[in-house]
């Protein structure tokens, strides 16, 4: 096509031009069956009138659906999410209640059913000695062996190494969610876990913000009395 058409030029397209073109020769589009057809588009009885053709609509049709099922999808999590940190904070007013490390270990375990739905709340210590009443004793190194090494600060999912953490209702658990804790001073390596019956509760790629903070809390509640 040239100048003489009505014309676009050699120099960059612009879609004045473009318009100005279609509107100069409306055979270039009308009498292109082809072209129609990418752009998904038909002429109406009458030839006047081009309008989107049932498959395009279709297409409309489903990337509007799609975007409303994201769109869903995205506001459902938006709130889980922020049920989640709601039920978190009133978790750390519960631990900040403890009067010592027996009732913390309790408080622990009811936070996890009655605010997180969940089986199982635990405190676990490395020790020689006898834990604090209600805490789960380790080995030294155990720790090390549950997360799957020395460096690793958490882990979601199902770790077979872990079940007996949670004692008689260990048959029940299907995934947890666990993170490395370090109290007192010099530090005694510890676990924050918590199970659930889901094999979905906690998986791999889930983070681990929310438990990390409540293993923080932990820690610092438990320093307040001494270790005997």
């Amino acid at each position: 096509m040239d100048g003489s058409q009505g014309g676009i030029g050699e120099g960059p397209l612009d879609p004045a031009s473009v318009r100005r073109f279609l509107s100069d020769n409306p055979q270039f589009l009308t009498g292109d069956d082809g072209l129609l057809a990418e752009l998904g588009l038909k002429v109406a009885a009458g030839g006047n009138v081009v309008e989107f053709a049932p498959a395009a609509m279709a297409r409309v049709h489903a990337a509007h659906q799609r975007e409303a099922t994201q769109r869903q999808h995205l506001e459902e999590t938006a709130r889980a999410n922020f049920s989640a940190q709601a039920q978190t904070h009133g978790a750390v007013v519960d631990l900040l209640d403890a009067r010592n490390h027996s009732d913390l270990a309790r408080r622990v375990d009811e936070l996890a059913r009655q605010r997180f739905g969940l089986a199982a709340g635990v405190i676990a210590l490395e020790t020689e000695a006898h834990p604090p009443a209600g805490w789960r004793m380790l080995v030294e190194g155990q720790v090390d062996m549950i997360l799957g090494g020395s460096q690793r600060l958490a882990r979601m999912g199902f770790a077979p190494t872990a079940l007996g953490l949670f004692g008689e209702g260990s048959e029940a658990i299907a995934s947890m969610a666990m993170v490395r804790m370090a109290i007192w001073e010099p530090s005694r390596q510890g676990l924050l876990a918590f199970g659930s019956t889901d094999p979905e509760g906690f998986t791999e790629d889930m983070g681990t913000e929310l438990v990390a903070f409540l293993a923080r809390v932990v820690e610092r509640t438990a320093e307040r009395w001494p270790l005997l």
